[in-house]
């Protein structure tokens, strides 16, 4: 028999509020900052650089929180950034932002292959899929809102 609704939405919650937690306990085991850590993470996704845009898209942050953070790493020589066109950067990593990087957001991508090379082909695909729809419900819902008239 199905958890009611509330049940299911409220352990939802927890498992993603404790998967931040775990990837925020990472970063501080790792001695970054979590938003260090995403622009890191996100760029070693990439390779060795990125879009600026992507990261946006990509991390959930801000965009006053990324150009802070863009600002800070600049500044300590652990990235840098390129013309990507007219409209666009790529935040590069440098040779120290590469050292970094490898101690620190290639870990994390390490551990999360390792964990995904321990499931079954099913169970990554069955985790995913199942993941995908949730996203794609929950966008279609975001469209299907409007913004209330105040009281």
């Amino acid at each position: 028999m199905r958890e009611p609704g509330s049940k299911i939405r409220k352990r939802f919650n927890y498992l993603l509020g404790e998967l931040d937690a775990a990837y925020h306990e990472m970063s501080l085991k790792l001695g970054l900052s979590d938003s260090a850590m995403i622009i890191l993470y996100t760029i070693c996704d990439q390779g060795e650089k990125c879009l600026l845009r992507d990261i946006r898209r990509h991390s959930g942050l801000s965009k006053q929180t990324i150009n802070s953070a863009i600002r800070k790493l600049e500044t300590e020589g652990i990235i840098f950034l390129e013309s990507a066109g007219s409209r666009n950067k790529n935040v590069c990593l440098t040779e120290k932002g590469s050292n970094l990087a490898e101690r620190t957001a290639r870990r994390i991508l390490q551990a999360e292959n390792d964990i995904f090379a321990s499931w079954t082909d099913e169970d990554v695909e069955r985790y995913l899929g199942l993941t995908e729809r949730f996203l794609r419900a929950l966008q279609e819902k975001s469209e299907q809102m409007k913004v209330e008239e105040p009281l």
